[in-house]
């Protein structure tokens, strides 16, 4: 029975997901748009909304749906850094353990042929350090997020090592991108368009070489672990 409850879980999100019409909402047009009452719904519910938001970043991330980088820009905007960072995070490993979870229930077959070819190219990494190599996966995204959360599963990576290396490896890339997410109410001001050059600011550089020095530890690891060899 404790097979089957992450398959369980994953299709009473899907029927959420239906009903609430989530995708059409992780839009830049829609946080335009409603950006006033959301953020005095959050003023009036500070506990309620960091829970909701928590529970959608949760959704998105579970079904492998499109939006988790608008998502986290919302993080950002809405509630700032540390506590969008905290809020990402917990989101997401949440999220991508459930979907890892279920990769080894009834639906392991299905999303294995989803992975497709990718998890060849995976398999060595895997074998030779499975922790050291999911940090790497994590600081550094050579693949697709939704492939990460669910390759390890074929590979009997164990749900504690899983675990720890999904939390500490998306802090980096969420600090990012939530830093970010607080540069969108100078944008909506200006009555501007979403792109790439409106948010690189200095915060955002700033958070970018830090994102680059966390992406060198795996590597140094790994040469440090040699050379003692």
């Amino acid at each position: 029975m404790r097979k089957w409850i992450p398959l369980i879980v994953i299709l009473l999100l899907m029927v959420a997901v239906y009903f609430l019409g989530l995708p059409k909402y992780l839009s830049f047009e829609m946080l335009k748009k409603h950006r006033e009452i959301l953020l005095a719904h959050i003023e009036a519910h500070p506990i309620l909304m960091p829970v909701l938001y928590i529970l959608v970043y949760i959704l998105v991330v579970a079904l492998s749906l499109p939006g988790g980088a608008v998502l986290t820009l919302l993080g950002g905007f809405f509630f700032g850094v540390p506590w969008g960072v905290i809020y990402v995070v917990v989101g997401a490993t949440i999220g991508a353990t459930l979907i890892f979870l279920a990769a080894r229930t009834a639906l392991g077959d299905l999303l294995r042929r989803r992975a497709g070819p990718f998890l060849k190219k995976m398999e060595g990494g895997f074998q030779r350090n499975a922790a050291s190599y999911l940090l790497f996966l994590r600081f550094i995204p050579l693949f697709p997020f939704w492939l990460v959360n669910i390759a390890p599963a074929f590979f009997n990576v164990r749900t504690t090592t899983y675990l720890w290396t999904t939390f500490v490896g998306i802090i980096p890339g969420s600090y990012v991108y939530t830093q970010a997410g607080r540069g969108l109410g100078a944008i909506f001001e200006k009555d501007e368009g979403f792109t790439v050059g409106n948010i690189f600011n200095t915060e955002m550089r700033i958070a970018l070489v830090v994102l680059a020095l966390f992406s060198l530890i795996p590597i140094l690891v790994k040469k440090l672990r040699h050379d003692r060899q």
